[in-house]
Formats: C-alpha cells, sequence, structure tokens
C-alpha cells in the first residue's frame, strides 16, 4: 500500500541548480556572485524548514495512530 517515494525528478532538479549556481560564482559582476551566496542561504534555510514541518508531521501521525488506537 505505502510506496517509497520517488526523488528522482528533485534530485536532478537541485543538482541542476547546484551546477547553475556553481557557475554564476564565476561571473564577472560582483552582484552575481553575491547573489548566488544569497541564494544558497535561502535554499538551506528552505530545506531546514521542510526537515522540521516534516517531524512535526510525523509527531502528528504518530499521535492520531495511538489516538485511533484508544
Amino acid at each position: 500500500m505505502f510506496f517509497k517515494e520517488d526523488n528522482t525528478y528533485n534530485d536532478i532538479l537541485g543538482k541542476s541548480v547546484k551546477q547553475w549556481l556553481d557557475d554564476m560564482s564565476k561571473h564577472d559582476d560582483i552582484a552575481v556572485r553575491c547573489g548566488v551566496k544569497a541564494t544558497n542561504e535561502y535554499i538551506d534555510s528552505l530545506k531546514k524548514q521542510i526537515r522540521v514541518l516534516e517531524e512535526k508531521n510525523e509527531l502528528k501521525d504518530t499521535y492520531l495512530k495511538k489516538v485511533r488506537e484508544k
């Protein structure tokens, strides 16, 4: 009933964005290079927020299963 989540598309997309940002970090324009740093920090903060939300969701699921069993 439960299938392993296929993240192939997301992995390819993430690698593509990372490669593009690496290319932009070598750009001549200082604004572009600084934008790369800001973008990487933003992506990292979004990933952290996703992990926190997934943990909260897991906790809620566990609680609801226990309530349902009672």
